[in-house]
């Protein structure tokens, strides 16, 4: 039997996972609303790492017809995320792949959903990535689920696994692994990005560390004032990784042992930085509604500077992170 399946974005998650799908003897429909890309897929195929995949169709967003009863994979950013959602009737086979929270996606009853700890970095008009660096797929399910959901869970997850790009773990809660990855999203992603450096320059400049530090502190209390499970992603769960923070010199031996990890390496805010907008709200945003009356100066001053980047059109610097740590309460990045 063969198996079918439509990916919303081919930028560098929605190409890894149609080229694993691919290989798995599915056929994939790639869907992607810049005409250039469509055409080099069309012409080229696409490609992990210098691999050439052929195995797939490449449709504009604006011709494309939603499947009635085939696997939506949602690849593309939250703030593309209305539009698509607008076309889709039948939510059951909706598997987003994104980072942080959408509001109006949250609504919906999507039984499953998937968290890339991988880092994939797709050329700008083609559909061409590769993986810069090594990470899990976890798949799940977002809530109780019968039996025919599962297995439909199942299927998908075993099909990414024939594709041997990155370990997929398919585990009977997603949610827990997905507050986790906001946890470092939320971090990572406004300071990187805001700064124009890579993310391993988060571990190395004495501002841009303590700044990511306290970040990451504040993030994990508000996960867990909110009584949010968290499990783990990459080597540590979130209760060592602040256990870790708050140990004297350790934190700085981490920054050692991940620096190399990260070096080249960037956030997918970067390339929306300055183009007026970004996922700051399915970010920090989100957890700024999560936190409610608990405190969280960091994340409502770094929502502040994304904002004003964006509503500014200014370019990336350093100096806005000179600039964040001003208007913090003294001792809040200490």
């Amino acid at each position: 039997m063969n198996h079918t399946a439509h990916i919303l974005g081919a930028g560098g998650i929605g190409i890894a996972a149609g080229v694993c799908l691919a290989r798995a003897g599915w056929n994939v429909t790639m869907v992607d609303s810049n005409a250039k890309k469509i055409e080099a897929g069309k012409r080229d195929g696409m490609s992990v790492d210098g691999q050439i995949e052929t195995r797939a169709q490449f449709v504009s967003f604006h011709e494309w017809v939603p499947p009635a009863n085939e696997p939506i994979l949602l690849c593309v950013k939250t703030f593309d995320n209305a539009p698509v959602l607008q076309r889709i009737a039948n939510m059951e086979q909706v598997v987003p792949i994104q980072n942080g929270f959408d509001s109006q996606l949250e609504l919906l009853d999507h039984p499953a959903e998937a968290i890339a700890s991988f880092v994939s970095e797709c050329d700008a008009d083609r559909p061409v990535t590769r993986i810069t660096r090594a990470g899990a797929l976890h798949i799940g399910a977002r809530s109780s689920v019968n039996t025919q959901q599962r297995e439909r869970i199942q299927m998908l997850a075993l099909a990414l696994v024939q594709g041997k790009l990155f370990p997929v773990e398919n585990v009977p809660n997603i949610l827990p692994f997905k507050a986790t990855k906001l946890m470092y999203n939320a971090a990572i992603s406004p300071l990187a990005s805001s700064a124009g450096v890579d993310n391993a320059q988060l571990l190395i400049d004495p501002l841009a560390q303590k700044m990511f530090f306290a970040l990451l502190r504040e993030n994990y209390s508000i996960l867990k004032n909110a009584g949010l499970e968290m499990q783990t992603i990459g080597p540590f769960h979130p209760d060592t990784v602040m256990r870790i923070l708050r140990t004297p010199l350790l934190p700085k031996l981490m920054g050692v042992f991940f620096r190399p990890s990260l070096r080249g390496t960037y956030c997918s805010m970067s390339p929306d930085m300055g183009s007026g907008r970004t996922e700051i709200d399915a970010y920090n945003g989100h957890l700024i509604r999560l936190a409610a009356g608990f405190p969280c100066p960091i994340n409502r001053a770094v929502v502040g500077m994304v904002e004003k980047i964006s509503r500014q059109r200014l370019a990336p610097a350093y100096s806005h992170l000179r600039e964040l740590a001003s208007t913090l309460p003294r001792g809040v990045i200490a």
